[in-house]
């Protein structure tokens, strides 16, 4: 009951910062056209900075037994939520059936899941985080990337991979926590500062995304109703079923959990708009989960710690 509490305080704390956002759209601080740079900055700096920060830390045995199994446990409830995304929508035709079933089977663990775990369990909730995003964006550009652009190039598949700059930012993390490689206060402490940026600036772009939507209009579509109940409430479900079976507990259990119960991932609206999708769509999966999400994240907390 504790750690769902945190988390709905938490949530509302993102959420302020989000309307913070959505304000500053609104009232002309901040201009639509910045989203893009202020994306760019979080995907390419802020965020590896982050990432980075949270692997210097004193090696601990345990914890990279934690990260292995976070590792898997991380892999298998992806694997599932894009299962049941594809057995659910089976008899949809509809030309924008594969940018609904990303939206589905991608959570926004980078803009939501970081900050709610970096606020709930600490720079070790973000080592095992950063492992979990690995996993993701590896599913992210072969299944997800192969399924909206309905085609497979092997050579930019495997290049989109290895460029990115959150797995970049993992590897050289590995690399000074394995080979426990001290890193000077001159250099940690502005990758620190950079690291800090990651809540507010990840928070402010969701809201500009809200801003820039008509949610009432959005609400008329069937296609993104499928997206809500999948995203929202029949993957969260099946993840927290799949734990009760197979008796998984823990700290590592919550964490995997709650990033698999993360609203639609913010790429979906790039895709849409890269492959000639429904931008509505992709936009509305993006902002209706994420609003719903400040009451479903802490129902998932209260569940994983009363249940798990």
């Amino acid at each position: 009951m504790e750690l769902a509490l945190i988390t709905a305080q938490q949530v509302a704390v993102l959420f302020i910062l989000i309307f913070a956002g959505f304000i500053c759209v609104k009232i002309g601080v901040i201009k639509m056209e910045g989203k893009k740079a202020f994306s760019d900055l979080l995907l390419y700096l802020v965020t590896p900075a982050m990432v980075i920060n949270s692997y210097m830390t004193e090696f601990d045995t345990k914890v990279l037994a934690n990260l292995l199994e976070t590792l898997k446990l991380g892999t298998i409830l992806l694997l599932a939520g894009i299962a049941v995304t594809m057995l659910l929508s089976v008899r949809i035709k509809d030309e924008n059936c594969p940018i609904m079933r990303f939206a589905c089977m991608f959570s926004n663990a980078a803009y939501m899941g970081f900050p709610l775990i970096q606020a709930l369990f600490g720079q070790e909730g973000l080592l095992y985080t950063s492992v979990f995003f690995t996993a993701f964006n590896i599913l992210l550009w072969t299944v997800g990337y192969g399924m909206v652009s309905k085609k497979v190039h092997v050579k930019e598949i495997i290049r989109s991979i290895l460029t990115t700059p959150v797995i970049i930012s993992v590897v050289i993390g590995l690399v000074i926590y394995l080979g426990r490689i001290p890193v000077p206060n001159i250099v940690k402490q502005p990758i620190s500062y950079i690291a800090g940026i990651n809540t507010p600036l990840s928070m402010i772009i969701t809201g500009m995304i809200i801003a820039g939507c008509d949610v009432k209009k959005l609400l008329h579509n069937r296609l993104l109703m499928f997206v809500i109940a999948v995203r929202m409430f029949v993957i969260p479900a099946l993840c927290l079923g799949l734990f009760m079976l197979f008796h998984v507990h823990g700290m590592i259990a919550s964490i995997v959990l709650l990033l698999e119960s993360c609203p639609s991932a913010a790429i979906t609206t790039v895709f849409a708009v890269q492959f000639k999708y429904d931008e509505d769509l992709a936009a509305g999966a993006v902002v209706i989960t994420t609003l719903l999400s400040i009451i479903t994240l802490p129902v998932c907390a209260y569940l994983a710690t009363t249940v798990l």
